[in-house]
């Protein structure tokens, strides 16, 4: 059977109001709202009106019958679709991967063009909607902050759970009442400035309870290939040395760097390039005391000729 909902709530608690109940193996359509919902005149003013400490919106929760702990829950994504013709990507002073590195906020508007996310004349970067945040209610009582990602799910971000993946997640009360959000139109491995192309969503999913099959953490089976463009190639930046952090920082400011130097963007469009397209590795870990984290460019996001 499916169902559909656009109830809404902002934070992880088991006690939230159920908003649709269903049982194993019905699909459910979810609207779910962008935490970026300004239209093509978003400005700074509008980035620092924001609940920084609520700030994204759920859709659900919705309760699975015969789901318990101990139980998992297969989400299979059936569908995710871009709802608005824009979407916006911005980053502030402390915030990031490079909190440091900016002084000043930026909002940075990204209009549709032909299934793409144009970033500025001449860059693109294919659209690739996907739900930044699924996740079921925690064991704990209390309110939980959507911001960090959990055991049970919630701001995972992972650009790979589109549609053809199966999501499974560890059930810790009864019903699972699972929620979801924080739509994403395009982003990297890393969403490095915070924030990916944020954007308002509709996702179909289904639910299956596989009895006393809970996984420690979140797992997935993921059905297209990682790499999205094998065609032309890559521009990539490496970060060495004995923090992994550290090195991913180092990666980043060297693609932003050449982005600036090579293919004349600002240093805030390269930035937010860097989040919303380029990839981060962990090329090596073993060869101790230093490690490599790369960052992968899709030559593909510039036009022939840029």
């Amino acid at each position: 059977m499916n169902h559909k909902t656009s109830t809404t709530h902002r934070v992880f608690d088991r006690e939230t109001p159920i908003a649709l109940t269903i049982d194993d193996g019905d699909t459910v359509d979810f609207e779910c709202p962008s935490i970026f919902d300004w239209g093509p005149n978003a400005s700074v003013d509008d980035l620092m009106s924001m609940d920084f400490v609520h700030p994204h919106i759920l859709t659900g929760p919705v309760a699975i019958r015969g789901a318990e702990p101990g139980d998992a829950l297969a989400i299979d994504i059936l569908d995710v679709r871009v709802t608005t013709p824009q979407g916006v990507t911005a980053f502030m002073p402390g915030f990031g991967l490079l909190a440091d590195d900016f002084d000043e906020a930026h909002v940075h508007v990204v209009r549709y063009v032909d299934k793409m996310a144009e970033i500025k004349e001449g860059v693109r970067v294919p659209l690739e909607p996907f739900l930044g945040i699924m996740g079921v209610a925690p064991a704990e009582f209390g309110e939980h902050s959507t911001i960090p990602p959990r055991p049970i799910g919630g701001n995972l971000d992972n650009r790979h759970f589109r549609p053809g993946t199966r999501l499974i997640l560890p059930v810790e009360v009864s019903g699972a009442l699972f929620s979801c959000g924080d739509g994403h139109a395009a982003q990297g491995d890393g969403e490095v400035c915070g924030t990916a192309v944020e954007t308002s969503v509709a996702a179909t999913l289904r639910f299956h309870v596989l009895s006393g099959q809970a996984p420690s953490s979140p797992r997935a089976v993921v059905s297209e290939p990682l790499e999205r463009t094998p065609d032309r190639g890559h521009l990539v930046t490496t970060g060495i040395g004995d923090d992994l952090h550290e090195g991913a920082r180092q990666a980043v400011r060297q693609m932003i760097g050449l982005l600036v130097a090579e293919r004349g963007l600002t240093r805030q469009e390269a930035y937010v390039l860097c989040s919303v397209a380029a990839d981060l590795k962990i090329s090596e870990i073993v060869n101790e005391p230093n490690w490599i984290v790369s960052a992968y460019l899709p030559l593909t996001v510039f036009t022939e000729g840029s």
